[in-house]
């Protein structure tokens, strides 16, 4: 039985540090389920997930770089966004950040390149 009083987070940098290296002979060598091992490793990666989350927030892209991003690794053009958006126009407002993705642009662009329609909506101004 696991005695749950000594079970806590990473407090501290030199803690988060010594649970990366704890956890990286695993990555060399998976351990087999459903063996102590495999529990520790799992524990340490949700240790050291939990202290990222925390100390090392990610920012947000904004939408339009979200944009440009898929275009890229997609090998998508401008026209392929024209297509999308329905005029030169638009794609380009939108490509140079002087128009936001509307709505209705955000479902069409997800649903044409499988873009989840959260990472095309951008942060609400305050």
């Amino acid at each position: 039985m696991l005695d749950f009083s000594t079970i806590r987070t990473l407090q501290s940098e030199a803690e988060y540090q010594a649970a990366l290296k704890a956890v990286r002979p695993y990555f060399d060598m998976e351990p087999a389920e459903d063996t102590p091992e495999a529990a520790h490793f799992d524990a340490l990666v949700l240790l050291i997930e939990q202290y990222e989350s925390k100390h090392y927030e990610i920012p947000r892209a904004a939408p339009v770089d979200v944009l440009k991003s898929i275009m890229t690794a997609n090998n998508y053009s401008r026209a392929d966004l024209i297509e999308i958006v329905g005029s030169k126009s638009r794609a380009a407002d939108l490509l140079n950040g002087r128009r936001e993705i509307n709505l209705d642009q955000i479902r069409k662009i997800s649903k044409a390149w499988g873009i989840p329609a959260g990472a095309l909506v951008g942060e609400i101004a305050a």
